[in-house]
This record gives structure tokens, C-alpha cells and sequence, in this order.
């Protein structure tokens, strides 16, 4: 076993080159990688919020809006509810968290109402007031909103601040209705602020086509009509008779990416439906050819274009004066999802790069105090093989800083603290080995049949301890936030090059030195 063929040896030794030149970029400043090629470059760690600074935001959900939202849409189930009953009323409206009506006889009995009313929602609580009905959402409702709402937020919000670019954000919730996000590398989080603050809720609308211009104008409308303006990119500020009932929701949407019109020359958002939406949008386009149809985000016309065809492939596309930017930014929100409610950013900080700069110090100079002693202990203790642990641990820690950059992994200062154990963990594996070739040795063996003896029969503590470690690890990452996923990372990465180097490049440098030497006995 351990007899290696020269080609055994080439690849073993090529592998290890090659990872230890992945690893030099992350090691170099900025100035100095610009002169390296430009795939290596390119090819370096992400350091995290604590190493390199960046931004931390603290947002808050607007739950009230969430509710007047919802109180707007039970007023439009009240009322057809009650007009379905051939129920009269009348002042329906929605204030102050409650919806009002009052009854125009009392033709109906309060047991019929009530029934009535809690089958557009079982969680009301229905308060009668003489002729009137106050009505609002119960406890129950109220909490479980707040955990859905929190819980979507915290999904979209990641799906959002991923698409940008950046790597591994820390984002966490804090109280009932809060989230901390700290990005690593943002030095300007306006951007980011924009992409949060915008809800990015996306309906579609037929218009209404009896109303007039002077009606539009003065807001006189019909009661299911709205009167919404335009989002101003068009170069004028129009306003638009939308019906107030959405045909179709951006939530049926499956992909939203930027494209380029060549007839318009200019950027477009291309999106599609799913299969449901598909079936709908056909729907709507056959039966409303020659028609306006609105698109509006957030309450703001982006476009309203006439339906010239029907359309039944489940796509189109979304035109309005658009910069590559903004196309982005719109396709980005589209595809992250609708907020359920809006955030607002109430704290804002920055974490310089002067404060990283004192982690990355302080964190290396612990790991290089720590491997120094540990290459001391190993030549004091073990000689010429101490040498050989030493060369593999130094190629251990190469690759997992090279692995760490090709799997574009973010590196934090947990994260360090996991290269340290891991590198610990590989020279413990030779240490096994080595002890199990002095037992050997005192068992009267030769120096060959003793260091092949010790790499096979310590081999299986080693993968099994090796194996606890990784599964500790996968844990770790699959149950933690932040930093914790950092330092479980770093740790899996640095066991699995453990097992590289323990077991093939010190066997390979060992088995090399004893073809080559044939000593009588080992240095150990």
C-alpha cells in the first residue's frame, strides 16, 4: 500500500499545486491581484460584515398598512356579500381598524347579518351599535398575520438582497415586527434601500372605459372604480380610470428577466405565468381585444397598453421608458416577490473597513501563533515524518481557502476559527497515524510493514471521527444563522481536505522517503 506509481504521484502533486495557486489571490491586496490573469483574480474569498465592514439595516414591518389593506378588500366582500343577501345598508367604509355599515331597514334579522358576515371571514369580531355594524379582525387573526407576515418578509428580503450580487447577508428578526440585515461590502446601501422600500405588489386592471376625461379629472367615478396615476416615465403625469378589482395578480408570475425591444430600442421586462395565469391572461386577452389593459406596481401605472391580439402563451412583456437599471431592479422585485406589507428602514449603520481590518489582524494572528506551535510540536515530537505532517498541513490550509473562493463561500471571523480547527484536526490525524507506527515498531516489525501497518489500521478512527465532525457540520449550517453557517462551512470544507492530506499527500511524502531511503528504522 504503500508503493505509488509515478503517475499516482504527479496527480496527487498536481492537485495540491494547483490549490495552493487558487488559494494566492485571496492572500494578495487589491493592487497587486489587478496584475494576475484575470480567471484569478477574479477567484478570492468574500469576506464577511465582521472583516471587510459594510452595511446594517434595521427594517420595520408596517402592519397597520397590512391591515387597511385588508380592511379595503373586506369592504369589497362586505359589500357583495350583503348585496347578494339583498341586504340594504348603507355608509360602508373602512376607518380607525374597522369596517362600518348601517342597515337602511330592518327587514333583516341581526342573526341573518352575522351569518352573512362571518362567511366572507370566520375571523371577525362583529360589534352591533344601534342601526350600525362595526366590524375588525379578531386576536387570532392578528397574531397569525404578524408570524405569516414576519416569516414572508424574512424569505423575500433574502431573495432580494442575493439577486443584488452581494454574498452571505445576515439577516435575522428581531421583536414582532423587525429585521436586522447586515450585508458585508456595501458601502452605499441606498440602492439596497430602494429595492427594500418598494412593496413591488403587481396587479393587472382592465380600465373603465365609460368614464370620461373631465369625470377622471374632477374624480368622479364610479364606486368600483379607481383613479390611479402613472408612474411619470412616460415624460407626463396622466391619470388613469382603473377598475378597482384585479383581473390578474403578479403572484401567478413564475420569471421576470430584463430584454432589449429592438422596435422601440429600448429595455423591456419579459415575464411569465404560471400554468393558472397562463389559462387567465389567454382568458382575459381573447375577451378584451381592442381595449386598454393597466399593469400597476404599487399602486402606480407603469403601462396601459391596448390589447391588440390575444395572447396564450403565458408571457409578455412590460414597456414604460425603461433604463437597463431600472428593468433590472423591476425584474429583480418581480422575481423575489410581492412584500406582504412595507418596510420601513428606522436604523441605519455602517461597519468600516477599519474595524475589518482589526479582525482579519487579530484573527490571524492567533491562526499563525497557533499553527507555529502546533509545527513546532510535531517536529519536536515525530522528526522528519513532523516535517512531512507540517507540509500537508500547509497544503490543507491552501485548499480550503482555495475551495472557500471557488465555491464563492463568504469568510467570517467564526469562519477563521473553523480553518484553525480543521487544520488542527488534520495534523491529529497523523498524529494517530505516527503513534500507531511506534506501537508497531515496539511490536518488532519492519519500518516499511510498520508504516503501512500504521495507515491502514488508523484509518478507520480517522474517517470515523472525520465523518462525526462533517455531520456536525452539516448540522450546524442547516440550523444556523450568519455566522454560524460561516464557521460550519469553513469547518466541512477544511475535513474534507483533512482527509486529502492525512491520508494521500503525507502517505505519498512518507511511502516516498522509504522507496527512496529503505531505512532500518523509522525517525519517529
Amino acid at each position: 500500500m504503500l508503493y505509488f506509481q509515478r503517475w499516482k504521484i504527479l496527480l496527487i502533486t498536481g492537485i495540491c499545486l494547483f490549490f495552493v495557486v487558487m488559494a494566492i489571490p485571496s492572500l494578495m491586496n487589491e493592487q497587486m491581484r489587478g496584475k494576475l490573469p484575470k480567471f484569478l483574480s477574479e477567484t478570492t474569498v468574500n469576506l464577511g460584515l465582521d472583516l471587510q465592514g459594510g452595511s446594517q439595516l434595521l427594517l420595520e414591518i408596517d402592519f397597520n398598512a397590512y391591515v387597511r389593506e385588508q380592511l379595503t378588500n373586506l369592504v369589497d366582500e362586505i359589500r357583495n356579500k350583503l348585496r347578494e343577501q339583498k341586504i340594504g345598508y348603507k355608509n360602508l367604509s373602512a376607518s380607525d381598524g374597522k369596517v362600518i355599515f348601517a342597515l337602511r331597514d330592518d327587514v333583516a334579522k341581526d342573526a341573518d347579518i352575522e351569518k352573512a358576515l362571518l362567511e366572507v371571514s370566520p375571523d371577525l369580531d362583529i360589534e352591533k351599535k344601534g342601526e350600525s355594524y362595526e366590524i375588525s379582525f379578531n386576536d387570532k387573526w392578528q397574531t397569525t398575520s404578524r408570524q405569516q407576515i414576519i416569516e414572508q418578509s424574512l424569505e423575500i428580503v433574502d431573495r432580494r438582497v442575493n439577486e443584488t450580487g452581494t454574498k452571505e447577508p445576515i439577516i435575522q428578526r428581531q421583536g414582532e415586527s423587525r429585521i436586522l440585515l447586515q450585508v458585508p461590502g456595501l458601502s452605499d446601501p441606498e440602492h439596497l434601500k430602494n429595492l427594500l422600500g418598494r412593496t413591488a405588489k403587481m396587479t393587472f386592471h382592465l380600465l373603465d372605459s365609460e368614464a370620461n376625461p373631465e369625470d377622471i379629472e374632477r374624480g368622479m367615478v364610479s364606486s368600483g372604480t379607481r383613479i390611479l396615476m402613472g408612474d411619470g416615465k412616460q415624460g407626463e403625469i396622466r391619470k388613469y380610470p382603473i377598475i378597482a378589482r384585479a383581473v390578474l395578480s403578479g403572484d401567478m408570475l413564475v420569471d421576470a428577466h430584463t430584454s432589449f425591444d429592438d422596435t422601440q430600442n429600448e429595455p423591456v421586462v419579459a415575464f411569465r405565468f404560471n400554468n393558472t395565469g397562463a389559462r387567465k391572461f389567454g382568458e382575459i386577452t381573447t375577451e378584451h381585444v381592442g381595449k386598454p389593459f393597466a399593469i400597476v406596481l404599487d399602486n402606480k401605472v407603469i403601462t396601459a397598453p391596448v390589447i391588440r391580439s390575444p395572447i396564450l402563451g403565458g408571457s409578455g412583456i412590460i414597456s414604460g421608458s425603461f433604463t437597463v437599471e431600472s428593468a433590472n431592479d423591476l425584474a429583480l422585485l418581480l422575481r423575489a416577490g410581492a412584500l406582504p406589507a412595507p418596510l420601513k428602514v428606522i436604523e441605519e449603520r455602517s461597519v468600516g473597513p477599519s474595524l475589518g481590518a482589526d479582525s482579519i489582524t487579530a484573527g490571524a494572528t492567533a491562526s499563525v501563533i497557533g499553527i507555529a506551535l502546533v509545527v513546532i510540536f510535531m517536529l519536536l515530537f515525530y522528526g522528519l515524518f513532523g516535517m512531512f505532517a507540517n507540509v500537508a498541513m500547509i497544503v490543507n490550509a491552501f485548499m480550503t481557502l482555495s475551495l472557500l473562493a471557488l465555491f464563492n463561500a463568504t469568510l467570517t471571523l467564526p469562519g477563521i476559527a473553523g480553518i484553525v480547527l480543521s487544520v488542527g484536526m488534520a495534523v491529529d490525524a497523523n498524529v494517530l497515524i505516527y503513534e500507531r507506527m511506534r506501537e508497531e515498531v515496539r511490536n518488532g516489525k519492519s519500518p516499511f510493514a510498520a508504516a503501512e501497518d500504521g495507515f491502514r489500521m488508523a484509518f478507520g478512527t480517522i474517517l470515523d471521527s472525520h465523518v462525526t465532525t462533517f455531520v456536525a457540520a452539516i448540522i450546524l449550517y442547516a440550523f444556523g444563522t450568519g455566522t454560524v453557517k460561516g464557521f460550519a462551512v469553513t469547518l466541512a470544507i477544511g475535513i474534507v481536505c483533512s482527509l486529502f492530506t492525512a491520508v494521500l499527500v503525507t502517505r505519498m511524502m512518507v511511502a516516498s522517503w522509504i522507496m527512496a531511503k529503505r531505512p532500518k528504522t523509522l525517525p519517529i
